[in-house]
This record gives C-alpha cells, sequence and structure tokens, in this order.
C-alpha cells in the first residue's frame, strides 16, 4: 500500500500523471459569458458614469443662444468645449473662442434660459445635462473670441480697425457687413492681469466687452476664474460641423507672444483616449471571457 501512494496510484487506479496528462488535454476552462440581459445593465452604468466624468472634466457640449458669433457660429449650434486644460493652468489665447460664466449681469434676464412649463420636460433636462448630453436649462454662460489677454492694450475707434499693441488686426472672420468697432467706441483700454477682452464676430449684434465697457460697472474685463473652455469645434447639427481654429490674424507680426499652448484641446483629446483604453479592454473582457494566459 505504501509503494502504490509513493508511485502516485489513486483509489480509482489512475495516476496522478495521467490526471495531470487528462486535464492538459482538456484545455483551460473558459469563464462563462452572462447573458445580454446581465450585461446591459453593467454596460449602461459604466457609459453614464464615463459621460458624467468626460461632462465634468473633460468636454461638455454648450448651445449657441444669440448671433453674436455669426459667421463662425449661429443660433442653435451645439459646441464642444474643453474643460481639461483650465485644470492644468492653461490660459485662453488670442483669437480662440471661449465659454465663460457672466461676469456680472452681461446677460439680460429675458436672454436666460426659460424653464418648460412641463415638470416631465424639466425633469428628463435636467438628467440630460447631468450627463452632459444637452445644455442645462439655468445656465447662465456667454460664448465669445478671445482678443486680448492680460498685459494688452486695446484700442477701438470708430472708422478704424481693432488694434491690439499697436497693431491693426485684419479680421476676415467679422459678419459681413459689420464694422469692427463704429457701434460701441471705447477707445484704448490696458487689460490687467488675470482678465481677458472678448468680443463677438458679429460685432453690430454683440453686447461684448466693448458694450459692457460702456453700460455695466465691471469695465467688460472677463476674469480668468470665470472662464469654462475654449469651443474646439462645431458639433451639431451634422452640416454645420466644423473645427474653431485661431485665424491667422493673431499671428501678425508685432502681436507679442502668450504663455501657454495655442491648441490645448489637443491634450484634452488624448486623455479622454488614455482613459478610454483600459475601460474599453475590461467591457471587452467581461463580454468575451478571459484569455487561456489570463487563466493560466
Amino acid at each position: 500500500m505504501d509503494r502504490q501512494v509513493a508511485d502516485g496510484v489513486s483509489a480509482g487506479g489512475a495516476t496522478a500523471g495521467g490526471a495531470s496528462a487528462d486535464r492538459e488535454t482538456a484545455g483551460p476552462r473558459e469563464r462563462p459569458r452572462r447573458p445580454l440581459w446581465k450585461e446591459l445593465p453593467l454596460l449602461v452604468v459604466v457609459a453614464l458614469v464615463l459621460s458624467v466624468l468626460i461632462k465634468t472634466f473633460f468636454v461638455q457640449a454648450f448651445s449657441i443662444p444669440s448671433d453674436s458669433m455669426n459667421n463662425a457660429l449661429v443660433k442653435n449650434d451645439r459646441v464642444l468645449v474643453d474643460k481639461f486644460s483650465p485644470w492644468l493652468g492653461v490660459t485662453p489665447q488670442r483669437g480662440q473662442v471661449i465659454v465663460f460664466h457672466d461676469p456680472g449681469n452681461w446677460l439680460d434676464p429675458s436672454e436666460l434660459p426659460q424653464p418648460s412649463s412641463s415638470a416631465t420636460v424639466r425633469h428628463l433636462q435636467s438628467v440630460l445635462s447631468w450627463i452632459g448630453l444637452m445644455p442645462s436649462a439655468n445656465e447662465a454662460d456667454l460664448i465669445k473670441r478671445v482678443i486680448a489677454v492680460g498685459g494688452d492694450t486695446v484700442v477701438c475707434n470708430a472708422g478704424a480697425p481693432v488694434s491690439v499693441d499697436g497693431v491693426a488686426l485684419s479680421e476676415p472672420y467679422i459678419y459681413p457687413g459689420a464694422t469692427p468697432c463704429d457701434n460701441d467706441p471705447v477707445g484704448t483700454v490696458k487689460i490687467p492681469s488675470g482678465y481677458l477682452w472678448v468680443m463677438g464676430d458679429h460685432r453690430n449684434d454683440s453686447e461684448d466687452s466693448r458694450y459692457q465697457r460702456l453700460h455695466n460697472t465691471g469695465g467688460g474685463l472677463v476674469p480668468l476664474k470665470d472662464v469654462v473652455g475654449r469651443a474646439f469645434v462645431v458639433a451639431w447639427p451634422v452640416g454645420h460641423w466644423a473645427t474653431l481654429p485661431v485665424p491667422s490674424t493673431f499671428g501678425q507680426d508685432g502681436l507679442p507672444p502668450e504663455n501657454g499652448s495655442a491648441a490645448p484641446y489637443i491634450l484634452t483629446g488624448l486623455v479622454v483616449l488614455v482613459g478610454a483604453v483600459p475601460v474599453t479592454l475590461w467591457l471587452r473582457r467581461r463580454r468575451g471571457g478571459s484569455s487561456p494566459a489570463a487563466d493560466g
């Protein structure tokens, strides 16, 4: 009996080596797949979590409320805004289109979004805006183009182009027929550090920094702390799809250099991509079972 045990003979007469060979022949066991009805709730939860994280920290959609940015943007367009770069300390650059919170009474109460009279629609919009699929019903944000940054000197007189630090800007993006400064000439303005000077592309239909300096108490300046992020693409409607690059205007000779990257939204895209890779691999493993190497 002792000899049999030493030789590896089992009670059933099969050797340990034979059992091992049988397992090798059978190959590794695959993890059984879950049925779709069990996987679907998990996939929905993961998608919602990713959507909320992306909307909160990376990219968010905003609706264009007026025609002040014609022709680059028209009313009811949806733009995607890079919210990640400001977290890294990247500040807006001349020529970028930015979304910012109302610095103080820039928006007339009649221009604020009005909630629906239907409680069901209000709740639905709240949910969709929370996960980033549509703008919030109570957002008070504006969108304009950065013309000057802290340290710059802007000159805006009737009958003349806008100038920044003595350089007259050639602005082909201005709405056809609109004038650079005629309707709201503000003269010479020195932009303090930590602030921006912004203007709409449709100058005759934009209550921008010029208008606010003449009719408001804030001097027409946008604090950097109020900047939500840079709008980098028109995402909806599909027929209006376009990127929003910095015009060549702001590469004119004589303009002083700026700190920071001219295209920070590229970094945001890379971060989103890197974050999506492990999630995608995890989902594939959940749906397709583990590989033999992972099991072995």
